[in-house]
């Protein structure tokens, strides 16, 4: 095994190249998971596969010290319909890896297994170190991290591998997604009849869009109801209608719960509230925490994301940090810089030798 960086950022890129090629839409990473599984295996490491995940434990594991787990994910989303480039085909050009997955979040994950690799041998680490490469992030869905959580060793922290130019990511909006039913009653509108549960509705929309939040963080602002579809089943042009449905996009931010926010909401409208799902929920890393520290030692900057991730999903303190900018993902003809992944496995593994 090497320590030498440039030999395993060089390796990390050639990595990234093969995954790159090898479509892993969410719910499809059978290939790349095997890819990924392959090149520990090929370093002597033992990984260990559930589902599409892949994880590895470092040589000198030790159940009494505390465990830091370094995660990133390897499916992407499918490609945007204005690609000019093949987005299975990687190529350099400027200095940028062209390719599906390179910014979000290929180029995370390969500088994460780069860092893994560098402290995978070593015996007299404070932490224990795991790597995860997980499945179903863009969907959010219950065969990634979530999946894979159970079969890990107790987790102190963890280091999410997002592209965020390489600054910290210490708090993470939650996503609060309500499906709303104001009921009236049906009758004909030419004579006057029923009650429109449409004009039930608006009112209770009208509150969504003005209602603010008392308490506003400091990392991520207010919290953000949005109404963003509204229906009835009624077809008919001459019928009032009896039941109107709208849904609700909430991004809440880590100074309330779910809990709280539906409590709030559920005083305040007359419609029928229910959440479908109350797992992505807001998080923050104490700014006094030692990934932190780390950080801010080597210049970073810390600040609040609006975007979810599964840092969402980790009931344990984490930091989402990684090479690449956010504003690239899906978006068509991905890119991600060379130097920007040599950078990033430079600067993590400065990050965890502060503190492992």
């Amino acid at each position: 095994m090497t320590n030498d960086i440039t030999i395993l950022q060089n390796q990390a890129i050639e990595l990234l190249k093969e995954l790159i090629a090898t479509p892993s839409f969410s719910k499809e990473e059978e290939q790349t998971a095997s890819i990924i599984g392959k090149f520990l295996a090929l370093k002597n490491i033992a990984a260990t596969r559930v589902g599409n995940n892949v994880f590895a434990l470092n040589k000198h594991f030790v159940e009494s010290k505390p465990t830091l787990l370094l995660n990133s994910h390897h499916d992407t989303v499918k490609p945007n319909p204005q690609y000019t480039k093949d987005p299975f085909s990687p190529f350099v050009e400027e200095g940028k890896l062209y390719g599906l997955g390179s910014n979000d979040a290929g180029g995370c994950l390969v500088s994460l297994i780069a860092t893994f690799l560098y402290f995978y041998e070593q015996s007299n680490l404070k932490y224990n170190v795991i790597f995860a490469a997980t499945a179903e992030e863009e969907i959010s869905g219950a065969g990634g991290i979530e999946y894979t959580l159970p079969y890990l060793p107790k987790i102190n922290c963890a280091l999410v591998g997002e592209p965020t130019l390489m600054q910290m990511a210490v708090a993470e909006r939650g996503l609060l997604v309500i499906d709303c039913i104001s009921h009236g009653k049906a009758g004909h509108a030419a004579r006057n009849e029923g009650e429109n549960a449409i004009s039930k509705a608006i009112k209770d929309i009208e509150w969504f869009n003005n209602y603010q939040f008392q308490n506003i963080s400091k990392l991520l602002g207010s919290n953000k109801m949005s109404v963003t579809v509204i229906e009835t089943e009624n077809k008919a042009h001459n019928v009032v209608p009896a039941v109107c449905k709208f849904v609700v996009d909430v991004r809440v931010n880590e100074l309330y719960s779910f809990e709280e926010v539906l409590e709030e909401i559920k005083k305040n409208v007359q419609c029928d509230i229910i959440p479908r799902s109350t797992r992505l929920r807001s998080t923050s890393i104490p700014l006094d925490h030692p990934l932190v520290n780390a950080g801010i030692q080597l210049d970073r900057n810390y600040y609040g994301s609006p975007t979810t991730s599964d840092k969402a999903l980790m009931p344990f303190p984490s930091l989402k940090m990684g090479p690449g900018d956010s504003a690239r993902s899906h978006s068509a003809d991905e890119y991600i810089y060379i130097e920007e992944i040599k950078e990033g496995i430079d600067l993590y593994i400065q990050l965890l030798n502060k503190i492992v």
